[in-house]
């Protein structure tokens, strides 16, 4: 005879007798049992939620503009592979292994994942080339700078500097000697990207151990080879620039301007030294900032560095081939600025340089020009003629707009080029009104109404428009480095010099200011890609804006106004997805196509099997709905241990003691509430009967029509009959522990709570999925739901119509509370779905619900009735 047929046949015997000790002995061996079960179960559900979490936090990181790096892919991925892990071995635990394929289906998906994770190894190449050996195909090795360099040196016929490249292969060397990669991964892995604080102390932390680290004595002997073949070249006076050119630095949308450093008038015999130093600035606060910001992982930037012969400048700068402010209102122009002496005033923005506009035609024509600083021209109208055609020379070479860096050699008078990027659409602003050239821009503001109904006090009037559009926020003065751990979020950056350590804040500013720089600043090419407004060459910015509190920057007119003003708002600028697209973005979104997509959608299908788990959804998917069947199955649960639930119910619930639930043994198969002494269950019931039911919502006739009939209309579910519906409802108790599974007509629900004396133990979870009317209509139902108890401190998660809920680490008295709220809700929430389009009616319930859960602060439960 089996356990089951012995149970019904106890069971069927036992009415109105005295249980026999043997009999009570078997029944708590059968209760042992169960705990150890529900232990399981437990652990299933909670290896489910966690799973289930992690899924939507990668969709939310998916459609979100928030950076992330790849500690959090990793760490996401782990959570998501380790939680179906534990649902896949207690599933096979529950059932006594009888889901052993699902570990392979669980292998099979967690390997494709592994292959996307696992970074791609470097294949090993020269540690140096030298310039005339490089060209476009060697970005790879060398970096998109160098390549550049080495491109316009062999088919461009410009001058460029001598020199040669310490590859990706050096520095792949020199971080696997002595487990230096692994020493920053660590590090790096460890910290909160999004607290600028923890990123000071990583940056600082992370160069030491660079600095510190051992030079392979090959990468060292390569280097100083070439440079020596340098010095013989050029003779003894040479001394060198050192110029990062790290992979990636000059692709799509992320020049990486200014955020590494160059070191320029090195002597030859410290090139080895100062190598090390432009490596360990990948790890500078605005680098790891700016590649964090942009979805760059550390792995997929190495550092190259272009080791040049220093150029005896008379005059230096950028040229723009075409100006990308201008060109975003319909204007192409030439933009060149330029300083006396070394291009590092411009780059680095500590001066506001010489202005050169020539018309974008062949040959340019010239426009008009400022002087800088310097108070004198850099360069003669026919030395600016030259760099103009220099940059639409090098435009039609790469059919592409150009951001040349150049050097006026002292001794030729000839231009040289040290560097060629692209100059792409992420450095343009999106199009608005063409601003006010800055010579008018004192003349045309005026104390009116800018034709919005604003009193428009302009505070400051003049500069650059670099980047433009309209930002509002509180103005902060930066002048230390310190400075930038109180900037607030959505603050206007004012500053001394757009030097490019301000870099880090642009994410976080509404806009900027500067007294010094230009167009071709480092600076001013992030703020670009930020889209965020900026001013530079302000005169006297920080003394007029410090102390003015909220203002709008309106970079169109040149202007700074004091206050908010909602008529500039038309100019308000949408910042980028700087994440969407990057290497990171990608990994995620290739392991996301492992893990979230459902396909097991009907378990009544023969697909509806481990063989056709493609995710790892899938797999939570198929655990849960055998484990469900497991442990609520009628015959094994309810004819065994189960109790009929007696509280004048319409609604039928069977009730499993496994220890401490029942205040005294029962022997009959009815239980009655009165006999409950679980705290869980009955909080959960104090809140199903506090506020009688009214019935269902009477439906419009759109209402009705998208509810199934058996949904209204069928008695099964309001009946005290045995029936279909009823089998779904089991509560499985103790006396501090209670799990519920419930079906209210096409609405399915688990309520879990553990209240005991441990607060950090302790929890009430509600799963609820379902309804007879549309999704649309479910949806929205779920989303009230959550709102109303995100209103009571449950942290909720909604996909669709499922909605997941959770409290936890409260005091046993707070988690009852909270587990009468539920009650309430899952009683007053039956059969809603169908008014949910009805706006006036769908808030007025909303209202009804959130007062009646606000009344039971403030009144004492009802003792038990019929819900």
């Amino acid at each position: 005879m089996t356990l089951l047929n012995w149970l019904k046949r106890r069971f069927e015997n036992r009415k109105n007798r005295v249980p026999h000790p043997e009999e009570l002995a078997q029944e708590e061996a059968l209760k042992a049992r169960l705990r150890d079960r529900c232990v399981r179960f437990r652990r299933l559900l909670s290896a489910n939620k966690a799973a289930l979490e992690a899924m939507s936090d990668v969709e939310e990181h998916l459609a979100s503009s928030r950076p992330f790096g790849m500690p959090y892919v990793q760490a996401v991925t782990t959570r998501a592979v380790s939680a179906v892990f534990r649902m896949v071995r207690d599933l096979n635990g529950l059932s006594d292994n009888a889901h052993v394929p699902l570990q392979e289906a669980f292998d099979r998906i967690h390997k494709a994942m592994q292959a996307t994770l696992t970074a791609k190894t470097h294949r090993q190449g020269p540690l140096v080339l030298p310039l005339s050996a490089i060209g476009l195909a060697d970005i790879p090795e060398v970096g998109g700078k160098m390549a550049n360099l080495g491109e316009v040196a062999a088919h461009v016929g410009l001058e460029v500097p001598d020199g040669f490249a310490v590859t990706a292969s050096a520095y792949y060397s020199f971080m696997e000697y002595g487990g230096l990669r692994a020493e920053l991964d660590r590090r790096i892995q460890s910290t909160d990207m999004d607290k600028l604080d923890a990123i000071f102390s990583l940056s600082s932390m992370l160069q030491r151990v660079v600095l510190a680290a051992p030079l392979p004595s090959d990468v060292e002997q390569a280097i100083n080879e070439s440079v020596d073949a340098m010095r013989k070249r050029a003779g003894a006076d040479l001394l060198l620039a050192l110029r990062s050119s790290a992979v990636g630095e000059d692709g799509p949308g992320v020049s990486f301007a200014g955020q590494y450093r160059s070191e320029l008038n090195v002597p030859p015999d410290e090139a080895c030294h100062v190598w090390k130093e432009i490596v360990a600035s990948k790890y500078s606060v605005t680098a790891l900032s700016y590649r964090y910001q942009h979805g760059i992982p550390d792995d997929e930037a190495p550092m190259c560095v272009g080791v040049l012969a220093m150029v005896d400048s008379a005059a230096g700068g950028v040229a723009y081939s075409r100006d990308p402010v201008a060109e975003a209102h319909g204007r192409e122009q030439v933009l060149l600025n330029a300083v006396p002496g070394l291009a590092q005033g411009v780059v680095d923005g500590g001066v506001t340089p010489d202005t050169y506009i020539f018309t974008h035609t062949n040959p340019p024509t010239f426009i008009r020009m400022k002087t800088g600083a310097a108070g004198q021209p850099s360069l003669t109208q026919a030395q600016a003629m030259a760099l103009a055609q220099v940059a639409l020379a090098l435009e039609e070479y790469y059919n592409e707009a150009q951001d040349v860096e150049w050097a006026l050699n002292a001794h030729t008078g000839r231009i040289c080029v040290l560097q060629s990027r692209p100059l792409r659409a992420s450095d343009a602003a999106p199009e608005q009104k063409s601003p006010i050239p800055t010579e008018q821009a004192e003349q045309e503001i005026c104390h009116d109404d800018h034709g919005g109904g604003d009193n428009l006090v302009p505070l400051s009037v003049g500069g650059v428009a670099v980047s433009p559009g309209v930002g509002s926020g509180p103005v902060f003065v930066a002048r230390k480095e310190a400075d930038m751990l109180s900037f607030p979020q959505g603050g206007i950056l004012v500053v001394e010099r757009a030097m490019p350590r301000w870099a880090p804040l642009l994410s976080r500013a509404a806009g900027m200011v500067s007294e010094t720089g230009g167009m071709a600043g480092h600076l001013a090419s992030v703020a670009r890609e930020y889209r965020l407004p900026a001013l530079f060459g302000v005169k006297d910015a920080c003394a007029k804006l410090d102390g003015v509190g909220e203002v709008t920057l309106d970079a169109q007119s040149c202007t700074v106004f004091a206050g908010r003003h909602k008529s500039l708002a038309a100019g308000l600028v949408t910042p980028p997805n700087l994440m969407k697209g990057s290497p990171v973005y990608q990994r995620l979104e290739e392991l996301s196509r492992h893990m979230v997509p459902l396909n097991l959608l009907d378990p009544e299908s023969p697909r509806f099997s481990p063989e056709y788990c493609e995710t790892l959804h899938d797999i939570t998917r198929y655990c849960h709905e055998k484990s469900v069947a497991l442990m609520f199955d009628a015959d094994s649960v309810s004819q065994s241990l189960g109790k009929q639930l007696k509280a004048g119910t319409k609604l039928q619930y069977w009730v499993v003691d496994m220890g401490g639930g029942f205040a005294r043994h029962i022997s009959r198969s009815v239980v009655d509430i009165s006999d409950i002494s679980s705290a869980p269950m009955l909080a959960l019931w104090d809140g199903m009967v506090a506020v009688p039911w009214a019935g269902p919502p009477a439906a419009s006739a759109a209402g009705f029509m998208s509810v199934m009939l058996q949904s209204t209309m069928n008695p099964d579910l309001e009946s005290t009959a045995p029936n279909v519906m009823a089998s779904k409802n089991f509560f499985i108790i103790s006396d501090t522990y209670m799990i519920l599974q419930a079906r209210y007509g096409y609405h399915f629900c688990t309520v879990e709570c553990l209240a005991a004396a441990s607060n950090h133990e302790n929890f009430v979870s509600f799963q609820f999925k379902g309804g007879a009317a549309d999704c649309q209509r479910r949806s929205l139902r779920a989303r009230m739901v959550a709102d109303l108890l995100e209103d009571h401190g449950f942290r909720v998660d909604v996909k669709e119509d499922s909605l997941f809920d959770i409290a936890e680490d409260y005091p046993a008295e707070e988690i009852l509370y909270k587990t009468r709220l539920l009650g309430y809700l899952l009683i007053h929430t039956r059969q809603v779905d169908m008014i949910m389009l009805e706006t006036a009616r769908a808030t007025a319930l909303k209202s009804k619900l959130a007062s009646d859960m606000e009344a039971f602060t403030v009144r004492p439960m009802p003792h038990p009735n019929s819900p």
